[in-house]
């Protein structure tokens, strides 16, 4: 008798101690399924983020800015050398000339109201962009 209650008592541990280790286990794939979630998550935003910076520190868009906030390309730069000398000649950089509007085309019908004239003023990023063409600085390129 001791020994069939030894054997039932051993195979009432080995199967608690299974249940739990399996528990254990079911615990961490939950939490690594969690964990991949988040990462995938976690990425997405990441790339979202970095188109978002790429689109405002490209060239056109640094330059649209730049104008927003009234600043106008520098003039020839001047260096100043190791041994104090200065190279070049300072200029005061100067606003390039805003360009002219464009007259809108003759309308074909009578009763059609005029189409608006295209505004010379910048886009902002989220707005759509104004129907037809519209007219770029001259501008050398790289400025």
């Amino acid at each position: 008798m001791p020994f069939v209650l030894l054997v039932v008592a051993l195979l009432a541990g080995g199967l608690i101690s299974l249940l739990l280790l399996n528990s254990a286990l079911n615990e961490g794939s939950f939490q690594l399924s969690r964990l991949k979630k988040e990462t995938t998550a976690l990425t997405d935003e990441e790339q979202a983020l970095q188109r978002d910076v790429d689109a405002h520190s490209a060239p056109d868009a640094l330059q649209r800015r730049a104008r927003e906030l009234g600043l106008v390309p520098g003039g020839s730069p001047v260096f100043i050398g190791p041994d104090g000398k200065v190279a070049g000649s300072a200029s005061a950089a100067e606003a390039p000339p805003s360009p002219t509007p464009t007259p809108p085309p003759a309308q074909a019908g009578a009763g059609q109201p005029p189409a608006p004239a295209a505004s010379n003023q910048p886009v902002p990023s989220g707005a759509p962009a104004a129907p037809g063409p519209t007219q770029q600085p001259n501008q050398p390129p790289g400025r």
